[in-house]
């Protein structure tokens, strides 16, 4: 009779990795967005608790892009762009992102709920849930829709934001999930039609993979096109002054004519990814100064005080 002893090898993975893992670069526009909707919610809230929040929604994005990491292990490791993240390359097994995502998870969802309110930590454990089994397990391999409804998961930071403030929603909330909502479309598309090889070789639906170069370029104009008049949203319905509402209009504007300059490119990638790199910086604009429009009203109104 012969014994076989186990050997666990020691993980290689360093801090960095983890990092990596949590995806910082999507936490931290989720942790903006998120603190937007925190500071435009009517009422006051403790900065403790506010940090506490943010801390939680940053700690809920981190496990939710672990656990994307560790199932989507296969798919990233043929893809130019992924297949240098730590499950792949093999700094961390797809099981060891999976515990570490759902311990992030349970913490980031009990803790919000516990310290700050459970309306807020529902709608974060329900985040969680979307990304990761409704969008990372089903819609990603499945659909060429997979980016259209998997962005509701990516526009919820704001409402979360504010939930943490009020223990609800209203109407001004839901418009910045619509906005990001539709805003995600025509990003990440930009994206894929520069690295729509990648997508093919690892099998994943993206549109133009099955549809073609020309019916995403259309749908990107067409979502555009949604996005831009729901920028200004916020101004028409008296949730912010005219400085967002004239800044949203000019950013709304230059993405439309992105969008028709990526409807009419025939060769090349230019077009697309001029516009990829500035969606980014039309979220990020459209949020900044819809912040500064609240806090300067509420400090001259305090001056006026």
């Amino acid at each position: 009779m012969s014994l076989t002893v186990a050997r666990v090898e020691p993980s290689i993975a360093g801090v960095g990795d983890y990092i990596e893992l949590m995806k910082p670069r999507v936490m931290s526009l989720v942790v903006f967005t998120a603190l937007v909707g925190l500071l435009v919610a009517p009422g006051h809230v403790h900065p403790v608790i506010g940090m506490t929040a943010l801390l939680c929604i940053a700690v809920g994005a981190g496990a939710a892009g672990a656990l994307n990491m560790s199932y989507d292990a296969d798919i990233d490791a043929l893809m130019a762009r992924t297949a240098g993240r730590p499950v792949p390359r093999g700094r961390i097994t797809a099981g060891e992102a999976a515990g570490f995502g759902m311990t992030l998870a349970a913490f980031s969802v009990v803790t919000l709920g516990l310290l700050v309110n459970w309306v807020a930590a529902a709608m974060l454990g329900f985040t969680i849930f979307f990304y990761v089994v409704i969008y990372t397990m089903w819609l990603k391999r499945s659909t060429p829709q997979n980016i259209v409804i998997g962005g509701a998961a990516g526009a919820l930071p704001p409402m979360i934001g504010w939930a943490a403030v009020t223990g609800s929603t209203a109407v001004e909330p839901v418009l910045l999930f619509l906005i990001i909502f539709f805003w995600t479309p025509p990003h990440f598309w930009a994206l894929s039609l520069y690295r729509t090889d990648d997508y093919a070789r690892a099998g994943v639906p993206m549109l133009p993979v099955v549809a073609g170069d020309r019916e995403t370029r259309r749908h990107i104009l067409i979502y555009t096109l949604l996005l831009a008049p729901l920028g200004v949203t916020p101004w028409l319905f008296g949730y912010a002054g005219s400085t967002y509402g004239v800044a949203a209009a000019v950013v709304g504007a230059i993405m439309i004519a992105l969008a028709l300059r990526v409807r009419a490119e025939r060769s090349g990638h230019t077009a697309s990814k001029q516009m990829f790199a500035f969606s980014i910086l039309y979220l990020f604009l459209l949020f900044a100064m819809l912040l500064v429009d609240r806090t300067s009203g509420l400090l001259f109104g305090h001056i006026a005080l």
